[in-house]
């Protein structure tokens, strides 16, 4: 009775610690899954983006493939993504052409905005590189692909009354006041003689020959 008593603590302590093994495991691989990093919101929107895009070629007609895709199939795509547009794009002979607030609404298209698509065409260039694609080969990187951008840019802003040019930002008045003071050590400033020059490090300014 003795022997099968202990022969059965043994197995409880056998069983035991074969659970407790097993939650090691598991809480190891909860670890080693919370310690990966999520994907950023640019690598999210980056493989919906080229998700859609195979989509797009796998439904195309003729047949086509990815190795096969040029700057023509790719002005093609950006075109069939209008109809999912929202922003109004007046057309020249609309009377609100130009104008940043139109006061009623107009029959003119939808359209896929051009930061949309400026944006769009970045993200496809990198995935397409990084799913295998030649850098040299990639369609997204095209000439073609970036005038078609260029005018799509150009056109909308003058169809919408909208500037895309960025603005250059003004310098600190601290940034002023700096450059001031390196001028002033340069000059020589007050001290006359050009020993604050000297003192500030600019001993061969002036002095290379």
């Amino acid at each position: 009775m003795d022997f099968v008593t202990a022969q059965g603590n043994n197995f409880t302590t056998s069983a035991n610690n074969m659970i407790e093994g097993t939650n090691f495991i598991a809480n190891s691989t909860t670890m080693i899954a919370s310690s990966v990093p999520p994907l950023s919101r640019y690598e999210n929107q980056k493989r919906r983006d080229w998700n859609t895009f195979c989509q797009y070629v796998r439904n195309h007609q003729p047949p086509l493939s990815l190795p096969q895709c040029s700057s023509a199939h790719i002005l093609e795509f950006l075109r069939y993504l209008d109809q999912f547009g929202k922003t109004k794009v007046h057309n020249q002979n609309c009377p609100f052409f130009g104008l940043l607030n139109p006061p009623s609404p107009c029959p003119c298209p939808l359209r896929q905005a051009w930061g949309s698509l400026d944006a769009l065409i970045g993200r496809l260039r990198a995935a397409y590189e990084e799913n295998g694609g030649k850098p040299e080969l990639n369609p997204f990187g095209s000439r073609n692909v970036r005038l078609f951008l260029r005018e799509v840019r150009d056109f909308q802003s003058k169809s919408r009354g909208v500037s895309y040019e960025k603005k250059r930002k003004r310098p600190s008045s601290s940034t002023n006041n700096n450059k001031q003071k390196t001028s002033m050590a340069v000059d020589g400033g007050d001290c006359g003689t050009g020993r604050c020059a000297t003192f500030c490090g600019y001993r061969n300014i002036g002095n290379d020959n």
